[in-house]
């Protein structure tokens, strides 16, 4: 079973890019529930307009943090009330709809 505590420990160590503060201490953690090994987050941004790069990296750095949690093996992450909502959501279900640029 994991521990919800556990999970909120995690989070505190997820920064805001731009502000950097705990997302939890900011007040941006909506929701976080756990159906046997998937704990899913939801959250939003500190403005709707808020950059979609800043709002993907806080949402990659929550999978990448609570993957580590013992017992976690999925990790869902959803974006609510952001002007892109709907596109960083697609980009964190690992679902590739912003443009890549390749390396030269």
């Amino acid at each position: 079973m994991i521990d919800r505590k556990l999970v909120y420990k995690e989070l505190d160590k997820v920064m805001d890019p731009e502000i950097s503060m705990p997302i939890t201490e900011m007040g941006l953690v909506d929701k976080v529930s756990i159906k046997g090994s998937t704990v899913s987050v939801q959250l939003h941004f500190t403005t709707p307009m808020c950059p979609p790069a800043l709002g993907l990296k806080m949402g990659q750095d929550i999978k990448s943090t609570l993957k580590n949690v013992n017992g976690v093996k999925s990790v869902i992450v959803k974006v609510s009330n952001h002007y892109f909502a709907e596109q960083i959501n697609k980009e964190l279900s690992d679902k590739n709809v912003f443009p890549r640029k390749e390396k030269i």
